[in-house]
């Protein structure tokens, strides 16, 4: 069914090119076979291991979903043999932040084709504090239905605390707090990471420093890590960063600072304010690390964008009763138009009230229709809202960040399937973009930290033990592409568009991409932290 979704899309690869700069010297092949058959082998490709090395060429050997070589070892016979001369050889990519949740259950995105076709077989859901809080639940509906990649999951804060609290502000009573430390506790033991918390979002923005602390004092007994979007991206990034470390710190657990960015064109250059507190802040010991996607524009509702955090509280029904009733919709108004005075090109992403507007920015929008701004905002959120793309960053922050040792690539997006709406395209981009635009085309980082950023880091701040990284005896989740080709394709204009030069891809030692069509295999399932 999903397959049939992206035959349109998918593109005719070119047979495999070989880029000598991209290959260390490897040493003599060595016979280390142990005379038993492979179920597949990967012969004379350019194996980088995932953990930033120089790449060897050489051979890997897959039996039972497990790798058996990855190396220059001679290979054991195999079922299946593939020539990958010119070809990389990688772990598969780990989307650390990832918005999944619902479409992995659904038939028709539960497949997860459009990151598969960028070489990821995990991906992490229950980001920005919203998702499942019972993961025992959502985990055993992934195992039984089965997935495209591999879920892995975070506690969700905000869904948390709506669960016990409702949308609603204030400080817990002591029997709300310890309902959200034993649900806390219960997601841990049922096999979440950590928790996430998304602090820009009701009832994130709702909720004070000291209660975050208290949770993440539940999540750091199971050793689990804190992953946040942030108070603010923008004028008030410097203090979100310092509270997001103080949270680790007091709590006594890793740090994770997600889709790190400055955004808002007076706050560009404040990025490496932010780089010198997490580097101050791991220099003393404390764990922080951040994950990035490879775009100047990020994407979320438009509420969330323009309007302030008093008018959201209650949820949607509550902020539609505030915008008619005229004394407080203007007051709103006010604060509205103050924040588009630092805003850039807004783009809808989509929009209930007129889908004839997905696609332009709410200035062109405000133009042709000889109406302030503001007011084509207020109308919007009236009748349903929307989501939009924010054109906020520059280039300059984010290739500084890029190369960052503690730095991940992660998407922020989620399976998708096209449809009327016009998304981001880091869905179907993130990964060759970074890779193969970022490393093999500008240089702004190299090949094998590229890939490192993508695979063996974020294993590491999960705890990833058995992936991660092109090793024996480690889960054969393997991605192969060509260096030469691999490129996004996806547009903010065509966000659909599959990526170019992904010719493999294995999740637990099954193709779900065979030759660069998706075979519809569905070999992902859950994976659960287990107790140390």
């Amino acid at each position: 069914m999903v397959v049939r979704h992206f035959v349109a899309f998918l593109i005719v690869l070119i047979g495999p090119l070989s880029n000598p700069a991209l290959i260390a010297q490897s040493p003599a092949t060595t016979d280390t076979s142990d005379g038993v058959r492979a179920d597949i082998v990967l012969t004379n490709g350019i194996i980088h291991t995932g953990d930033g090395s120089e790449p060897v060429i050489g051979n890997v050997a897959i039996r039972e979903g497990m790798i058996v070589i990855a190396g220059p070892e001679k290979p054991p016979e195999a079922d299946i043999s593939i020539d990958c001369s010119g070809l990389v050889i990688c772990p598969g990519f780990i989307d650390l932040h990832n918005h999944s949740d619902d479409p992995i259950l659904d038939r028709d995105t539960r497949a997860n084709i459009n990151y598969l076709l960028q070489g990821c077989t995990t991906v992490v859901t229950g980001n920005c504090g919203s998702g499942p809080v019972d993961a025992a639940k959502y985990f055993d509906t992934i195992d039984k239905q089965r997935a495209g990649t591999h879920i892995a999951h975070l506690l969700p804060q905000g869904s948390l605390r709506s669960e016990v609290m409702g949308k609603s502000g204030g400080k817990p009573t002591d029997e709300q707090l310890n309902q959200m430390r034993s649900l806390a506790d219960k997601a841990m033991q049922d096999g979440v990471f950590g928790m996430s918390t998304g602090l820009i979002y009701i009832p994130g923005t709702l909720t004070e420093t000291e209660e975050l602390i208290e949770i993440a004092k539940v999540v750091a007994k199971h050793h689990g890590i804190y992953a946040s979007h942030i108070r603010s991206e923008g004028s008030e990034l410097i203090p979100s960063i310092l509270e997001a470390i103080r949270i680790g710190k007091e709590a006594g657990l890793p740090v994770h600072v997600s889709h790190f960015k400055a955004t808002g064109k007076t706050n560009w250059g404040t990025l490496r304010l932010a780089v010198d507190q997490i580097e101050k802040a791991r220099e003393d010991g404390i764990k922080v690390t951040a994950d990035q996607y490879p775009y100047t524009a990020s994407s979320t509702s438009l509420e969330a964008t323009l309007l302030p955090a008093w008018c959201r509280e209650g949820g949607r029904e509550e902020l539609k009763k505030r915008l008619n009733d005229a004394e407080t919709a203007s007051r709103i108004r006010a604060e509205v138009s103050k924040t588009l005075e630092a805003s850039s090109r807004i783009q809808l992403a989509s929009c209930s009230l007129n889908r004839s507007w997905i696609g332009q920015s709410i200035d062109d929008i405000a133009t042709a229709q000889k109406r302030e701004v503001v007011d084509v905002v207020l109308e919007i959120e009236r009748n349903g809202g929307a989501s939009v793309i924010n054109f906020g960053m520059h280039e300059d922050d984010l290739q500084m960040a890029m190369p960052l040792p503690w730095v991940a690539t992660a998407s922020d997006g989620g399976a998708k399937v096209p449809t009327s709406s016009q998304p981001h395209p880091r869905s179907f981009g993130t990964f060759p973009r970074k890779i193969g635009r970022y490393a093999i085309e500008q240089g702004v980082l190299s090949l094998a930290a590229a890939i490192r950023s993508a695979t063996g880091l974020p294993a590491e701040i999960m705890g990833l033990k058995d992936r991660g990284l092109l090793k024996k005896d480690l889960v054969a989740d393997i991605a192969i592409f060509d260096p030469a080709t691999f490129r996004d394709r996806a547009t903010f204009d065509q966000p659909y568009l599959t990526p170019s030069g992904i010719r493999y891809v294995l999740v637990a030692g099954k193709f779900a991409v065979y030759d660069g069509q998706a075979t519809g295999v569905l070999n992902g399932k859950s994976i659960r932290k287990t107790a140390k």
